[in-house]
């Protein structure tokens, strides 16, 4: 399915819990020397224009980024700090917006070809026909390019066979737009076969809380086939409003198997910080849990 545009949520608060989260588990991989391979299977065109376009018109980002960035600079007006966690991601911003206005928002390929070593490779999927070729001249102005891949095929059947990376270090992110219901099956497919083939890999499972059967099982699948491979999970949520009857979404989702044991600590102070900051009524709320295989 091609109506699926990254850019209408570029920015959204489902953003900001995936970028936030990927940010920290790339920076803790890095802190050993050898190389890492990150997988990007559902890349977008990349970085994206918050001031037309797309996102223009569907203005997510108001109650997303731009409410964060508000919020961050009420805090540093009274003194107080935003947490360590939250600034790490609002700089990561910041880098594509040098006049300080945020017009600019990045999209995870060019949030992880930014925090790329020179050891470190990038393989960026996307299948959408006018995607790819917005991400292909996207990612050929960086001075990363030459350690990034970009693939025009199906990530879900590509991926076992990049697997596992040389290095045998490898992040995997994993965020496909759920618009197709056989997306949830494909990714339970995907999933049995990376941690088959790639057990000790660390992989990060975005997804939207809809109501729809599919989407309120995935979690629970996602854990299940974790712990069939005695592997470690940690699954938080962010929800911004419980407004019946909107269309936008109003919760998202993260489910990290393997996941760093510094990860809960950091999810621990950055989600009350995010519920606070762009809760739109009383049911903002996030949840936090995770298992130690």
């Amino acid at each position: 399915m091609f109506s699926y545009r990254h850019a209408f949520h570029a920015g959204s608060h489902a953003d900001i819990l995936k970028h936030l989260t990927l940010i920290h588990l790339v920076e803790y991989l890095q802190e050993k020397p050898g190389a890492l391979t990150i997988i990007d299977t559902h890349a977008g065109a990349g970085i994206y224009s918050l001031k037309d376009g797309f996102a223009a018109v569907s203005k997510e980002a108001d109650g997303g980024i731009f409410q964060l960035i508000k919020f961050a600079n009420q805090c540093k007006a009274t003194g107080k700090h935003i947490g360590k966690s939250i600034q790490g991601y609002l700089d990561c911003i910041e880098v594509e917006n040098a006049d300080g206005q945020t017009t600019i928002y990045p999209g995870s390929p060019f949030i992880l070809a930014r925090l790329l070593r020179p050891q470190d490779r990038l393989k960026l999927f996307e299948l959408h026909p006018k995607e790819i070729d917005i991400l292909r001249h996207n990612i050929s102005e960086l001075k990363q390019a030459k350690q990034i891949d970009v693939y025009a095929e199906d990530s879900f059947a590509r991926l076992k066979g990049l697997l596992p990376p040389p290095s045998r270090r490898g992040l995997v992110l994993i965020d496909p737009s759920y618009e197709d219901k056989q997306d949830y099956r494909y990714l339970e497919a995907a999933m049995e076969e990376a941690l088959h083939r790639f057990a000790t890999g660390c992989y990060a499972i975005w997804y939207p809380i809809l109501s729809r059967r599919e989407s309120a099982a995935l979690p629970d699948r996602m854990k299940k086939i974790a712990t069939s491979y005695k592997r470690s999970w940690l699954h938080a949520e962010l929800r911004i409003e419980n407004a019946p009857g909107e269309r936008r979404l109003q919760a998202s989702g993260m489910l990290v198997i393997n996941p760093p044991w510094t990860l809960e600590k950091h999810l621990t102070e950055a989600l009350p910080t995010l519920v606070k900051a762009l809760g739109q009524d009383n049911a903002a709320q996030y949840l936090l849990k995770s298992f130690a295989a």
